[in-house]
């Protein structure tokens, strides 16, 4: 008789706690809807400004860095895919006499700083899409997938951002960055030098490339590349959310 008063009264205990556990969890239920249901719209869009600020700000100041693409392999500016018949016959005779190897380098190495000289013009025109962000499109972006900001900010202005780079690309193209002379006269002499030779090689064909288009896109894709990294991180990681509306607003 004493063991079945102790069973009884060990499942009123396992039931009561039971239901204490359960009415934690509707508690804490009811603590983050109302946490998300106290999202104001202004919270919303200072949220998803700030998120943008942020990452754009970090992308920006990482690419304009010396070394931030010719040292990054995935970012790293090779010569233009029209270019790709001198990279696979560089150990060919006649290119090796004119010194095709150097004349690669000092391209590469012109075209990776121009674009890291560039990247300053991104700044105002971020600034500029931030400011006049919506309040449907910051909802949009909330509710969209880990890069919907990033892809906002691409759309508003990927445009602008050419036609500033572009004209910046080209100036610093003509500058006398490396052993005193400028990615264009890098580019003049290789392609020179290569044409030259296709004299003798008539299976070649010649290239007329101009780099200014070709520079800018890659720079380009290189930022929003990094401004969606940014932009995972705040969503995905609470590290990340540095200010209480970043936690308020993704937390939620």
């Amino acid at each position: 008789m004493k063991k079945i008063k102790f069973y009884l009264i060990l499942s009123m205990i396992v039931v009561l706690n039971s239901c204490d556990v359960l009415n934690q969890i509707a508690a804490d239920i009811d603590v983050n809807a109302a946490q998300t249901s106290a999202l104001t719209e202004s919270e919303v869009v200072r949220g998803l400004k700030r998120a943008l600020d942020i990452g754009t700000e970090t992308a920006v100041s990482g690419l304009a860095v010396d070394n931030a693409f010719y040292g990054n392999a995935i970012y790293k500016i090779l010569l233009p895919p029209e270019a790709k018949i001198i990279t696979d016959n560089k150990d060919n005779s006649l290119l090796k006499a004119v010194g095709i190897d150097k004349l690669i380098s000092d391209v590469e190495l012109n075209m990776n700083k121009a674009a890291e000289k560039a990247m300053i013009k991104a700044k105002p025109i971020f600034i500029d899409a931030i400011k006049n962000m919506s309040i449907q499109d910051a909802f949009g972006i909330l509710k969209g997938g880990d890069t919907a900001a990033s892809n906002y900010l691409r759309i508003k202005t990927y445009n602008n951002l050419f036609n500033q780079f572009k004209p910046e690309v080209s100036k610093i193209l003509n500058q006398p960055l490396v052993h005193g002379i400028s990615t264009e006269v890098a580019w003049d002499n290789l392609t020179t030098a290569y044409n030259g030779v296709t004299v003798f090689m008539p299976s070649w064909n010649k290239i007329n490339t101009k780099l200014d288009d070709y520079v800018t896109t890659k720079a380009l894709t290189a930022l929003f590349e990094e401004v969606k990294k940014e932009e995972t991180k705040i969503r995905k990681d609470p590290a990340a959310r540095v200010e209480d509306i970043l936690r308020k607003v993704f937390g939620s």
